[in-house]
């Protein structure tokens, strides 16, 4: 479903610096890992009861 308040063009030239951004990232960040839709799954979730948990620990 397109969003009728933006419109995006990229040019050809854009999309290749943008792709070039990417990999640089991804060679000065070398520890990130690839996780599996089984690992991510496996994730603890960020939900209503787990933020005063996190407000504690950020005060």
């Amino acid at each position: 479903m397109p969003y009728q308040n933006i419109t995006a063009s990229l040019s050809a030239a854009d999309i290749q610096e943008i792709k070039a951004a990417f990999a640089t990232i991804e060679a000065k960040l070398p520890f990130l890992v690839t996780l599996s839709a089984e690992e991510r799954r496996n994730l603890f979730k960020m939900g209503d009861k787990s933020k005063p948990a996190k407000a504690a620990v950020d005060s």
